[in-house]
């Protein structure tokens, strides 16, 4: 039988992740980890759901309604029938045709909620051909898991966490990871997505369209106003990010099937309001010699090099804005001064007056790569408006020739010992600035800071080669001319010492450890 609520030892989510992964040693590939364990997980999720809205049913509406599904649907919680809930795989976890038990109780759901068409795997379960032993102690794992989590985005945490913990089995430099939450919290914060088309053209496991559907509503937005389109080119993640978005009640147009934006490109003639995105760093060889090279998204730019797709991304991004359209994503740093071919689409891009903002973030923000990286903003209309955005009044000034650059490597808080974020403080603080140096009579509310913002002219950025490294324009403070060298020296001087004295009587009490064993060390 199932285990009762009370009987439960309810473990960390990162605890039972390891443990999870743990169970499946020699039987798949490190790689498979995280689809085994996400399906298993996205099973107990909605069934926690749903036994938590037939209580509900029940209690104010009586039993005969438990089974309608209207019931559940109005609320965004899928109905499951009997062979598809967490209690049954539980109950049968020790059979020996368990793994045909869930592929049905997966099947039997997509198969009742339409949302999740193509979502969830097809008869994934059997042709692993995992031990049936290993997959019941996996399913006593996951059942540990409490899934009461509504401030973060569970699946994409989980994502998240199986791609930093085998990086070296998959993914890594290919971009295939996940956000974190900061960094798209920092985005949403600094573009507003309130009211239009949000657009994503590699949105991964959906996490960006999550933090930003959590951003309008933490505003008192309506997120019935936000239109969400995406596109992902892996089919596992693109299933994944079909089962993020719908578990969380979210309506999303992903396109008809996993597919490559530059070579299939599922949103055509779409035209965006805001544009996240996380394009993979530095993709090589996204395309052939002879291939796009009379693509409509690169008309009035030089066609991007073969050799990274960086700038391709960037085009991409600018053929989807609406004319009023805002973007923020990320790129490795090298986009910022690479010569060549991008150094030419940069300069037109400058000249175009699209590029707002340039924000370079600290290191080991991400799981899977260490390396600072740069988030951009750009927008299709920096003259001066007023607009009505969220029941307010915003009055932006011309910033047609100007561009904000921001330095955050000094900002951030130690996150799970080794990686950084960026804290709720530090977000303010640098959107602060940001729409402060945006709006009339900036004046008053906005200033260059030393190491930390610069608003350049474009002069002054042609005056400089078109490069967009923020250090080319932020004051930095030479602290050398400022150190006292004697106090300094006598400083370490008195730390050494101390040092040397602690070495001399850890090496005494060794010794004499020794000496009262019989081993006296001579």
């Amino acid at each position: 039988m199932a285990k009762t609520a009370k009987s439960k030892k309810i473990v960390s989510m990162e605890e039972a992740l390891w443990k999870s992964a743990d169970k499946l040693r020699g039987s798949v590939e490190p790689a498979e980890y995280k689809h085994v364990v996400l399906s298993l997980f996205f099973l107990k999720f909605a069934s926690d759901k749903f036994e938590t809205q037939r209580k509900m049913i029940a209690e104010k509406y009586g039993n005969k309604f438990v089974d309608n599904i209207a019931f559940y649907t109005k609320d965004n919680v899928f109905y499951l029938p009997a062979e598809s809930r967490w209690s049954y795989v539980m109950e049968n976890a020790k059979q020996d045709d368990i793994a045909l038990k869930i592929d049905t109780a997966l099947f039997t759901i997509e198969k009742s909620n339409p949302a999740l068409k193509g979502a969830l795997p097809d008869n994934y379960y059997s042709r692993l051909h995992i031990d049936t032993n290993k997959l019941a102690s996996l399913l006593d794992e996951i059942d540990k898991i409490n899934t009461d989590d509504s401030e973060n985005d569970i699946i994409g945490r989980i994502y998240e966490y199986f791609l930093g913990k085998f990086a070296l089995a998959e993914g890594k430099g290919k971009g295939e990871f996940y956000t974190p939450k900061c960094i798209v919290n920092l985005i949403a914060e600094l573009i507003e997505p309130y009211d239009g088309i949000l657009y994503d053209p590699c949105c991964g496991s959906g996490g960006m369209f999550v933090q930003s559907i959590k951003f309008v509503e933490a505003h008192s937005g309506n997120k019935k106003k936000v239109s969400i389109y995406g596109q992902e080119a892996i089919n596992t993640t693109f299933k994944l990010a079909k089962m993020n978005l719908a578990i969380r009640g979210i309506s999303a147009n992903l396109g008809e099937k996993a597919a490559n934006t530059f070579t299939n490109d599922q949103h055509k003639y779409l035209k965006a309001d805001f544009i996240m995105a996380n394009p993979p760093f530095n993709q090589k060889e996204w395309r052939a010699d002879n291939e796009l090279t009379n693509d409509p998204r690169w008309k009035g730019y030089e066609v991007p090099p073969t050799s990274n797709a960086n700038y391709g991304w960037i085009l991409n991004i600018v053929s989807k804005l609406s004319q009023n359209g805002v973007a923020g994503f990320l790129l490795a740093n090298g986009a910022l001064s690479d010569d060549g071919t991008e150094l030419k689409i940069r300069k037109q891009l400058i000249e175009n007056g699209l590029i707002e903002a340039i924000i370079i973030l600290p290191r080991n923000l991400f799981y899977t790569t260490d390396i600072s990286v740069t988030l951009w903003v750009l927008n299709k209309n920096k003259k001066a408006r007023v607009v009505e955005q969220n029941g307010k009044l915003k009055r932006y000034r011309n910033r047609e020739d100007e561009i904000l650059f921001m330095d955050l490597r000094q900002m951030g808080s130690p996150y799970e010992k080794k990686y950084i974020e960026l804290t709720a403080e530090d977000r303010a603080k640098v959107t602060s600035v940001y729409h402060n140096w945006q709006q009339e009579g900036y004046e008053e509310t906005y200033k260059n800071v030393p190491e930390f913002c610069y608003s350049a002219s474009f002069d002054e950025v042609k005056e400089k080669g078109f490069t967009l490294v923020p250090s080319r324009y932020i004051e930095f403070v030479n602290r050398d001319e400022n150190i006292d060298f004697d106090t300094k020296m006598k400083g370490l001087q008195a730390e050494l010492k101390e040092l040397l004295i602690e070495e001399e009587k850890s090496k005494a009490d060794l010794l004499e450890v020794f000496k009262e064993l019989g081993y006296e060390l001579t």
